[in-house]
């Protein structure tokens, strides 16, 4: 072969090869979905989260570094079911025309009828959630998650076809250990004495945990952790703690704390810990979503089965 030929042939080759070693960028919306991509897309992707770890998606505002990230992304990931309320102003800001994931699609969702408590109340009344509005936190249902790894699957591998096997054997492999954490917490779960097993947390986020493993769930305030409780509503919340001798009371990582603690003085019940709802942790156990649902199983295990005096 002529040299400027074997030249021009290794040149192309190694173009190629660049270009196949490139990873696919993907921008999600907050950390959950993040952690979900990566399992699923392995090395072959770069993630980037629009709202961090330990951080509120409901007060999230985007900024214009931001809208350059999207801009040169070739997929985008959100929840959907109307959590991520900015999301249309920042598409239409960075002219984003990638691959667009629905991680929600095809879950059967809860409104907020679904979400009252046994006295017929929802907590969530007057903080501009309609009562029949979708509850946008699938997620917190390891069952309804797995439909997320299928939505992000399909999504990479229509972004990124030539890499289809990949993403369906890591996608495979991870519904099999979301599988058995489903059923790991669904025993764990089961343990707790039925009359025991209420929830009360600063916002409803937890109505699909509820939902999924047989709790009731009980709160202030309501879908969003923006809302704020009246005091009447937080008078009727203490009254339905004390009826229904609730063993304790927790913290989330990206919800008003204060609500809380004013719960915890007025009953004089114990916060049990911080549970996870919205937003991995930067670190630790509740740094990706298989380990958040373990770690969240585990708080509502321990401090449900508190002795109630």
């Amino acid at each position: 072969m002529h040299k400027s030929s074997a030249l021009a042939l290794f040149l192309v080759l190694s173009l190629n090869m660049a270009q196949a070693a490139e990873p696919l960028r993907v921008v999600t919306s907050f950390s959950i979905l993040a952690d979900m991509t990566r399992q699923v897309g392995g090395e072959q992707v770069e993630i980037t989260s629009l709202v961090a770890p330990d951080s509120d998606i409901h007060a999230f505002s985007p900024s214009p570094t931001q809208a350059r990230t999207l801009s040169q992304a070739d997929v985008l990931i959100f929840n959907g079911l109307q959590l991520e309320g900015w999301l249309t102003r920042l598409i239409e800001a960075s002219d984003y025309d990638g691959v667009r994931v629905t991680a929600s699609d095809g879950i059967s969702a809860l409104t907020g009828d679904a979400r009252q408590d046994d006295h017929g109340h929802d907590h969530g009344h007057g903080n501009g959630h309609d009562q029949g509005e979708a509850d946008p936190h699938a997620w917190l249902d390891v069952g309804r998650a797995q439909q997320y790894v299928v939505n992000i699957r399909d999504g990479l591998i229509e972004a990124d076809p030539d890499n289809a096997k990949r993403y369906r054997d890591n996608a495979e492999r991870y519904l099999d250990e979301l599988e058995t954490l489903d059923q790991d917490i669904r025993t764990s779960m089961a343990a707790i004495p039925e009359e025991q097993r209420v929830v009360v947390t600063g916002h409803l986020a937890f109505g699909y945990f509820a939902d999924a493993y047989a709790l009731r769930l009980l709160s202030p305030a309501g879908l969003s952790t923006a809302s704020a409780p009246s005091a009447a509503e937080m008078a009727r919340l203490i009254d339905v703690i004390r009826d229904n001798q609730v063993p304790a009371l927790f913290l989330e990582n990206n919800a008003n704390p204060g609500i809380i603690h004013q719960l915890a003085e007025e009953t004089g019940l114990p916060i049990a810990g911080t549970l996870y709802s919205g937003a991995l942790a930067n670190e630790g156990d509740a740094s990706t979503y298989a380990g958040m649902m373990r770690h969240n199983a585990a708080l509502l295990h321990e401090g449900l089965t508190t002795t109630v005096e």
